[in-house]
């Protein structure tokens, strides 16, 4: 019995393990898709798509590239990594109407073999500096020549009409459509879609880091290579109007714990949206003298809680909170991708000014209202002496009943008059004739 189960086992074991080997004996390409800024998150993905491809020996990996660019540094180790790999990485520009602006265009020229769908564009690689302006000078003339020495070692097989564009990509910020960058020898192949790609790489040869691969793609099967959870959270993070709503709300929230301290939710909501704020401006190029114009917002925002002409220093808070948004993210030379939208920026500022105004209302509001309970609740109360005679009594504030003495500056108290409670003396009232 105990051996008819263990065959059983082995044979469900068998069964199922099948398959996997089965399906071994084709080649796989694992297919990946990078669309979005060249972030450090996308480099991440990069190399996860890389480690996968050479753990299931793949024999392609195809990078399917939509980007207008992005972090110089970022597109260096990308390329690095690609050009180091076991498995030939295949960029291909999809899909249509899609493009490889400014470093998407090295990515490139940095595959193994490229291709573009018909309908995209590459090109436009002039570097720009951390701030998103233009880089003058002897240092434009040292990063242009790095970059295009960069260029020349990827293309330098490819003809003197592929280093001449890629260069005048670097020197001009010329693009050109897939059709041009083909007759120049840019890009190795001009197909319709992952499959027509695939079909064409089949005996085509590419030069890897030690040797000659040529691709042997009839019946190869294909495996789709998400970008994760975090990684997407991540880029999602760099996109500047996120970034900058995150700063907004984090704000707001600061300072409605401020406002009205004691709770908790407020400060720690504030606080990781100002976290998570600070991540994604850390990567993205802006030009950190705007913090000062959102510092001084904030300080205005405070001191209008405290100023006697409520409501100047916030309208003069949200001036600045426009301004100092604008120039951190959208100073002169900002690539147009990684501009926060002025109507998002000027929405969010009056929104943040009505907002500041209506809780700094209702501050005042609470601090006018009168004491409902205690000692000092009592005072200006009215009521009834109910006996009262060598002037003390008691007399009704209310429904409670409650020991009495004449105030100095009062008239004769009656029973029946009409009183008014002046001072409290531990447990008596000192009241006078209303």
């Amino acid at each position: 019995m105990k051996l008819t189960r263990i065959t059983v086992l082995i044979l469900i074991a068998l069964t199922l393990i099948q398959p996997v080997f089965a399906q071994s004996d084709d080649p796989l390409a694992i297919v990946m898709t990078a669309d979005g800024p060249i972030m450090p998150p996308m480099l991440e993905y990069f190399k996860r798509g890389i480690e996968t491809a050479e753990q299931r020996d793949a024999e392609v990996l195809v990078i399917q590239l939509n980007t207008p660019g992005g972090s110089v540094e970022t597109m260096l180790e990308m390329i690095q990594a690609m050009r180091a790999s076991k498995v030939p990485v295949v960029v291909y520009v999809s899909p249509n109407d899609a493009i490889a602006g400014s470093a998407g265009a090295l990515i490139t020229m940095a595959g193994h073999a490229s291709a573009m769908a018909p309908k995209t564009a590459i090109g436009a690689a002039s570097p720009i500096d951390s701030s998103g302006a233009d880089i003058e000078s002897t240092l434009e003339t040292k990063v242009k020549e790095i970059l295009k020495a960069r260029a020349r070692s990827l293309v330098e097989d490819r003809g003197t009409k592929a280093i001449q564009l890629a260069e005048a990509m670097i020197d001009d910020a010329k693009a050109v459509t897939a059709k041009e960058a083909l007759e120049a020898g840019l890009i190795d192949f001009i197909s319709d879609d992952t499959e027509d790609l695939l079909q064409s790489l089949n005996g085509f040869t590419v030069q890897m880091e030690d040797s000659r691969h040529t691709f042997k793609t009839e019946n190869i099967r294909t495996q789709e290579l998400d970008i994760s959870f975090i990684e997407q959270l991540l880029l999602l993070l760099t996109d500047p109007n996120i970034a900058f709503l995150l700063l907004a709300i984090g704000v707001q929230a600061v300072l409605i714990e401020i406002s009205s301290p004691g709770g908790w939710v407020a400060g720690f909501i504030g606080a990781v949206c100002l976290t998570l704020a600070i991540y994604g401006m850390g990567v993205l190029s802006i030009n950190w003298f705007g913090v000062i114009f959102l510092l001084i917002a904030f300080v205005l925002f405070i001191l209008d809680i405290k100023a006697p002409t409520h409501g100047a220093l916030t309208t003069a808070g949200v001036a600045s909170f426009i301004i100092g948004a604008l120039v951190l993210f959208n100073s002169p030379g900002t690539p147009q991708f990684q501009r926060v939208s002025v109507p998002l920026v000027v929405g969010m500022g009056v929104f943040l000014g009505l907002l500041t105004f209506t809780v700094l209302m209702f501050a005042i509001r609470a601090q006018r209202v009168p004491i409902r309970i205690g000692v000092e609740s009592m005072l200006g109360k009215t009521g009834t002496a109910k006996t009262f005679s060598n002037e003390a009594g008691q007399v009704q504030v209310g429904s409670e009943l409650w020991s009495a003495e004449k105030a100095a500056e009062s008239e004769s108290i009656g029973k029946g008059d009409f009183i008014e409670v002046v001072e409290v003396r531990g447990l008596r009232l000192i009241v006078k004739k209303k």
